[in-house]
C-alpha cells in the first residue's frame, strides 16, 4: 500500500475579534455547530476536551453510508494565537488518513484571520480531495459561526468550586441570574446533562421574557453546554457554553453564545446584550462575595 502525502493550506477572513474566533474554533459547543461540512452530514461528538493532551472523538453520519470516525488530540493551544492538533479518520475499522493541523490566528479590532495548514497522510484511500472539500466547507461554516458568536468573560475572585456551586445549584442560580433589576420565576429546574431550566425572566417594568435552557453537557467544575430556547419548547435562540478556569486562586468565567442567525446576533447587540450579560456576571460575583 502506497502512502499519499499532501500539504493543504486554507485562509479565512472573519468579521469578528480574534478572541471570539478563538472561542468558535476551540469551544466544543461551538465546534459542534460548524463541524458538519454539509446539511446532509450529522456530526456527533462522543468526547471533547480542549486542553493540551485532551482528546476529541466524533462520528460523521450520512444516510446510507458507513459512519466515519474522527479521533484527534490537542498538542498545543496558545489562546487567540495558535493551535496544533492531530486527527485520524477511519471507517468500519479501517484507518483512512492521519493529519497534523496547525491553525494560526491574528486580528485587530473587530476583524481577524485564520490560516490553517493540514499535513495529510492518506492511507487506505487518497483523501486529498475530500479534505479540500470538507475542510473548506467547515471553515466557511466557522466564519459564519464566529460572526454570530458573543463571548463574555470575567475573572471572579472566588475559587472555581465556589463559582461552579453558585451556578449549578438549582436554589441559587435563579437568585442571581439576569441583568440588574431582573428576577427569575422558575417553573422547572434540573441542572444536569439532559436536564432543563424553564423559567421567566421578569424585567424591572414587569415585562416577562419566557426562557428555556436545555442542558446537553455538564462537566463538573469545568464547563456546561446548553441550548437557549425562546420559551418552553420554543424556537432556538442560541447554542451556549460556560467554561470555568482557575486564575491564580480566582475563576475565569467564559460565557459564549452562537446565535441561531446573523440577524438575531445583530438584534442582540443592538439592545445591549453584551452589557446586560456582563451585568449578569457581575451579579454572580456579588453573590459569591467577590465584590
Amino acid at each position: 500500500m502506497n502512502g499519499r502525502f499532501a500539504t493543504l493550506a486554507f485562509e479565512r477572513q472573519v468579521a469578528a475579534p480574534v478572541a471570539t474566533l478563538w472561542q468558535a474554533w476551540t469551544a466544543p459547543a461551538a465546534r459542534a455547530v460548524w463541524a458538519a461540512p454539509a446539511p446532509s452530514v450529522v456530526v456527533e461528538f462522543l468526547e471533547a476536551e480542549t486542553r493540551v493532551g485532551g482528546r476529541e472523538i466524533s462520528l460523521c453520519r450520512v444516510e446510507g453510508q458507513p459512519d466515519v470516525r474522527c479521533e484527534g488530540g490537542w498538542l498545543d493551544l496558545q489562546p487567540a494565537q495558535r493551535s496544533v492538533n492531530y486527527e485520524v479518520i477511519s471507517s468500519e475499522g479501517v484507518t483512512q488518513s492521519a493529519a497534523l493541523i496547525t491553525a494560526d490566528f491574528s486580528g485587530s479590532g473587530d476583524t481577524s484571520r485564520a490560516v490553517v495548514t493540514v499535513q495529510l497522510s492518506s492511507l487506505a484511500l487518497d483523501m486529498e480531495a475530500d479534505y479540500r472539500q470538507g475542510f473548506g466547507a467547515g471553515l466557511d461554516n466557522l466564519v459564519g459561526v464566529a460572526e454570530r458568536t458573543m463571548v463574555l468573560q470575567r475573572v471572579i475572585r472566588a475559587p472555581r468550586q465556589v463559582v461552579w456551586g453558585a451556578w449549578m445549584n438549582p436554589k441559587t442560580l435563579p437568585e442571581w441570574w439576569g441583568p440588574e433589576g431582573f428576577s427569575c420565576r422558575t417553573k422547572r429546574i434540573d441542572l444536569r446533562s439532559g436536564g432543563e431550566w424553564v423559567f421567566d425572566m421578569i424585567a424591572p417594568d414587569g415585562t416577562v421574557f419566557p426562557n428555556h435552557h436545555v442542558y446537553g453537557e455538564v462537566r463538573v467544575e469545568d464547563r456546561i453546554g446548553y441550548t437557549l430556547l425562546w420559551g418552553e419548547n420554543g424556537p432556538k435562540h442560541a447554542d451556549a457554553w460556560v467554561m470555568f478556569e482557575d486564575a491564580d486562586g480566582a475563576t475565569m468565567v467564559t460565557l459564549g453564545m452562537v446565535m441561531s442567525t446573523a440577524a438575531e446576533f445583530q438584534q442582540a447587540k443592538g439592545f445591549g446584550a453584551v452589557e446586560l450579560g456582563m451585568q449578569t456576571l457581575g451579579k454572580l460575583a456579588r453573590f459569591v462575595g467577590a465584590e
